[in-house]
């Protein structure tokens, strides 16, 4: 059984930072993804960052050259923000999924597992 929590939420100034963590417990599977999904209120859930066991890792348009995915040795799966934007406010999910290998999905219903998330609130 996986088991995923999120950390490192927060509220900063347009411009400002934040990592994010999410912390991985139970089996390890050789082909994996994990993701961060993001939902703003009134908005679909939307994967902004995948990365698999490879370390190919993906972004949304929408947060590329400002947010960087990686993974430590203990497997948490990070998510360091730069300049972040206003529009960037929103509960953020850690997800993983087993992978048979390739580019990690972005659709929110191939991920078996996920985090409860932290949120994420940028002033303006």
């Amino acid at each position: 059984q996986v088991q995923l929590v999120e950390s490192g939420g927060g509220s900063v100034q347009t411009g400002g930072s934040l990592r994010l963590s999410c912390a991985v417990s139970g089996y390890m599977f050789n082909n994996y993804c994990m993701a961060w999904f993001r939902q703003a209120p009134g908005k679909e859930r939307e994967a902004i960052a995948t990365i698999n066991n490879d370390g190919t890792a993906t972004y949304a348009d929408s947060v590329k050259g400002r947010f960087t995915i990686s993974q430590d040795n203990t497997k948490n799966t990070l998510l360091q923000m730069y300049s972040l934007e206003s529009e960037d406010t929103a509960i953020y999910f850690c997800a993983a999924e087993v992978s048979y290998g390739g580019v990690c999905s972005h659709t929110s219903d191939r991920y078996n597992w996920w985090g409860h998330g932290t949120q994420v609130t940028v002033n303006s």
